[in-house]
């Protein structure tokens, strides 16, 4: 894995990370503090952790200037398949096996995070990566640094062919 990509991994993960405290912390307002089941505050939790993860991932770690609609849509698949999986999952540990309803929506958030990164990576983001302004400032600063680093060298041999003189 080279650099950039460690960094765009890194910063999913702290971006991801503050979805999951939006995610448990509103989970817990809504089933402990207001009182509603279960299931109803893990959903409600879930869209507005991936509201949040999706808009700062989507700027900050992928830097897409993607059609929002259509990248949304595909996110929006991935959590057709995932919230029914995860709800289940969800159902079957706390009300059938006893499990305690935190550490279950600690698992499903462990499970969100590993599979939501590739997908985001690898479908919804794969063509468009780096093209929103952001990432144009940042190959504009890249491109300029080189720039200075090769016309470095050149210049120093300019300078020691003359004498250190100006012509």
């Amino acid at each position: 894995m080279n650099k950039k990509e460690l960094l765009r991994t890194v910063k999913y993960v702290l971006i991801a990370a503050s979805a999951g405290i939006i995610q448990f912390t509103s989970f817990t307002l809504m089933n402990e503090i207001i009182g509603w089941d279960y299931w109803i505050s893990y959903l409600i939790a879930l869209v507005l952790s991936v509201v949040w993860n999706f808009t700062f991932n989507r700027k900050y770690t992928f830097k897409s200037a993607s059609n929002v609609p259509k990248a949304m849509g595909l996110v929006i698949a991935y959590y057709c398949v995932f919230t029914p999986l995860s709800t289940m999952l969800e159902h079957y540990l706390t009300r059938k096996c006893g499990w305690n309803e935190y550490l279950v929506t600690a698992i499903n958030m462990l499970l969100n995070l590993a599979t939501e990164f590739p997908y985001q990576r690898f479908v919804v983001f794969r063509k468009t990566i780096d093209t929103n302004d952001i990432a144009m400032k940042d190959r504009e600063k890249e491109l300029l640094k080189q720039a200075s680093e090769n016309a470095g060298p050149a210049a120093a041999e300019k300078e020691d062919l003359s004498g250190g003189e100006e012509e």
